[in-house]
């Protein structure tokens, strides 16, 4: 379990993450969502030790999260992978900085190359995998420890159809395992489709918490998603309640009018031939 308490953080004047509070659970995929710029990486960085927050506290497991957590894997970002390296050669050296024994390293690349489909692919120098392959053999370094707690920015950005439907049944898969998955996305429809509790973001605080029902009843799609900057792929909602589908009406209404009383442009005859 992840706990974040009262957290800030402030880079010069710019205050990225202003009394952000929230709790990821065990066994359970938690959304972060919000429009970039929200401070979702900045939350996350702070989580993985990477950034240490001007106020606030920050809990795994209970215990505090000062620096490198062991039970802790990070997925901050899709680059740090060596291209001339193999993908069994990238995960066995970063393997070695993290000290796992020689003999466990082995079992552990073996376990997450089969695993992530990447076994035919392991002796491949990963400056010729696509942006797919290279987002496994980055997830893959963050598990070979076999942590408890999984946080993941924004992964699923440009992956192809097959690659995402893979990645969700893997993380759906880590999570029935008993694993806490911290997920960021700005995606509306991204987070429906793996997210068990989401949390909305917007300028750096909390505007929403709950399950996706629970978030619904609070709000209506369309302001959630005006609140929160945060995109919808699925396009317009039926949904939306009957302040913002009136609003919507008098909006059309008025630029039909709009549309009716302006006066009309003529073309004249040499237009016309040209």
């Amino acid at each position: 379990m992840i706990t974040v308490q009262g957290t800030a953080k402030s880079f010069g004047s710019t205050a990225a993450v202003r009394d952000l509070s929230f709790q990821a659970d065990d066994r359970s995929i938690t959304g972060l969502l919000g429009a970039n710029g929200a401070g979702k990486t900045t939350t996350l960085r702070m989580i993985a030790g990477v950034l240490a927050p001007d106020a606030g506290e920050i809990r795994v497991d209970g215990e505090p999260g000062r620096g490198p957590q062991p039970e802790l894997g990070a997925l901050l970002d899709h680059t740090g992978l060596y291209g001339r390296l193999t993908a069994r050669e990238n995960l066995e050296y970063f393997g070695r900085l993290r000290g796992i024994p020689a003999a466990r390293l082995e079992r552990r690349v073996n376990e997450v190359l089969e695993r992530l489909g990447l076994a035919a692919l392991a002796e491949r120098p990963t400056a010729r995998f696509s942006q797919g392959e290279h987002l496994k053999v980055a997830l893959g370094r963050s598990l070979l420890h076999n942590p408890r707690h999984l946080l993941l920015d924004e992964p699923t950005n440009g992956l192809d159809v097959p690659t995402l439907l893979a990645l969700r049944t893997f993380l759906r898969q880590l999570r029935d395992d008993g694993a806490c998955i911290l997920f960021s996305s700005h995606v509306l429809g991204e987070v429906e489709a793996l997210c068990d509790r989401v949390v909305v973001v917007a300028r750096g605080r909390v505007v929403a918490e709950g399950t996706l029902d629970e978030i619904r009843a609070q709000a209506c799609p369309s302001s959630l998603r005006a609140s929160s900057g945060m995109r919808d792929v699925s396009g317009p909602s039926s949904t939306a309640c009957s302040s913002c589908a009136a609003s919507s009406v008098r909006t059309s209404s008025m630029r039909s009018r709009a549309a009716r009383t302006a006066p009309e442009r003529r073309s004249s005859p040499a237009a016309l031939r040209a």
